[in-house]
């Protein structure tokens, strides 16, 4: 049963002026630099316990290529007091679930528990804090096995994720933000256990991580158990956060591929977007929702079902990475289609184009923009709902801001949005010289351009 952490009141649809959030959060830091952050929700009795660590696709240096996702899969091979796979049946056999991921500028590992388990959960990700194992063993295993994943849900597979890939390293000039967020296998054949665990150390140190724990608990109980299991673990020297910025794009990319694997052609169009601490921001996320928020979205509506040129369209801030909120750095707005067989990527990007032409020109409606509003709300309120949700959101907010307390004022900047500042926005950043495409067609097709 899905019961609410907030007001159903929130959730209307259409509502002008939602009830402002108010999340509960206590935050704090230990002495070995472990940022804290604890939100009660008794609504259900279940908690997450969450711990997020600062290094990600695009923080993972070079020659360490495909590291950040290595870890996702060494950190379940087991530490000082928890043998190899007993994580997953600790967790299991105590009604809970777990998982993990890696994305551009954390990794994060979490468990939701009956709410009476929280302190299992707690000693589970302190021993591997303190004490993973990164045998020679386990590394070959994890080695072998993350190969294998990319080249099965990479390489092996039609267009290989080339609307995020192939897309990033285009669009992008630093390397941080423009190499294999995969991995380069030869990287990551060759690594030795040392290197291993010396990224160990750096990178999954208590300074360098935020420990959330979210769900039907009491605040002054579970601090104790924190200090009981994280205190002691010694912090490290975490190295200063790579410089990730991008140069301004000065003119438009376009890529030509050929796909063996695939059958039909596609597209994606990647256009930069504004800082989260830009007055363009706010605007520009709107407008994608605007954009392709879903079937009745502009492009949608006429790519697909006015022009008949796709099949499909999808995309937005963030996309397939996570949201508009939980990142740390420079961000592409990303589009993707599968058009059909006897048209030509230009035609959708000229479609694509008269679209924008048209939102520059007269801006959108007052009910696009009410809508977006309302459906940007929804998201974030849905995130919230649930106990691992409101985790991931408190979790990257200390991350990347040192403020989890921000979450009830993450909708401000959103809800004054006017439509002449998106309007205006649009001008700015939606233009081709601030654009990549990228055309891929089945290897059988002929390339004309």
């Amino acid at each position: 049963m899905r019961k609410a952490f907030l007001a159903i009141a929130l959730l209307a649809a259409g509502v002008a002026n939602a009830k402002p959030l108010d999340v509960p959060v206590t935050y704090y830091r230990l002495q070995n630099g472990l940022k804290v952050v604890i939100s009660e929700a008794h609504a259900a009795p279940a908690v997450t316990v969450a711990v997020y660590y600062g290094v990600g696709f695009r923080v993972e240096p070079k020659g360490r290529t495909g590291f950040a996702h290595l870890f996702e899969h060494m950190m379940f091979q087991g530490s000082a007091n928890v043998k190899k796979e007993e994580h997953a049946r600790v967790v299991e056999t105590n009604g809970g679930n777990f998982n993990g991921s890696t994305n551009l500028d954390y990794t994060n590992y979490y468990e939701t528990l009956p709410s009476d388990r929280v302190e299992r959960a707690l000693f589970l990700e302190a021993d591997r804090m303190r004490s993973l194992d990164v045998s020679p063993e386990n590394l070959k295993n994890q080695q072998n096995v993350v190969s294998e994943e990319v080249r099965n849900n990479v390489l092996n597979q039609p267009y290989a994720l080339f609307e995020w890939l192939d897309l990033w390293q285009n669009a992008n000039e630093n390397w941080a933000n423009a190499h294999n967020f995969y991995g380069d296998l030869s990287d990551l054949e060759a690594a030795k256990v040392d290197d291993v665990r010396d990224f160990f150390r750096t990178y999954y140190a208590p300074n360098n991580a935020v420990l959330a724990i979210v769900g039907d608990v009491d605040t002054a109980s579970v601090r104790q158990l924190v200090d009981k299991y994280f205190a002691d673990i010694p912090l490290q020297s975490v190295p200063d956060h790579a410089d990730v910025s991008e140069p301004k794009q000065a003119k438009e990319k376009r890529v030509k591929q050929t796909d063996k694997l695939a059958n039909l052609p596609a597209l994606a169009i990647g256009y930069h977007v504004p800082a989260m601490d830009s007055n363009d921001y706010a605007p520009i996320a709107l407008l994608s929702i605007i954009l392709q928020g879903g079937d009745g979205s502009r492009l949608h509506e006429r790519i697909v079902k006015e022009k008949a040129l796709a099949l499909d369209w999808s995309g937005g801030v963030n996309a397939t990475l996570g949201n508009e909120f939980d990142y740390d750095g420079p961000m592409l707005m990303t589009m993707r289609t599968t058009y059909k067989p006897g048209h030509t990527g230009d035609e959708v990007v000229k479609e694509v184009d008269a679209v924008l032409a048209d939102v520059i020109a007269h801006g959108v409606t007052k009910k696009e923009l009410a809508n977006a509003k309302t459906q940007l709300r929804s998201n974030l309120y849905d995130q919230l709902e649930s106990s691992s949700g409101r985790a991931h959101i408190l979790a990257t907010l200390a991350l990347f801001r040192d403020d989890p307390a921000s979450v009830n004022k993450l909708l401000a900047p959103f809800e004054t949005v006017t439509q002449e500042q998106v309007q205006e926005a649009a001008k700015r950043w939606m233009v081709p010289e601030n654009r990549t495409v990228i055309d891929r067609v089945p290897a059988t097709a002929e390339v004309t351009k």
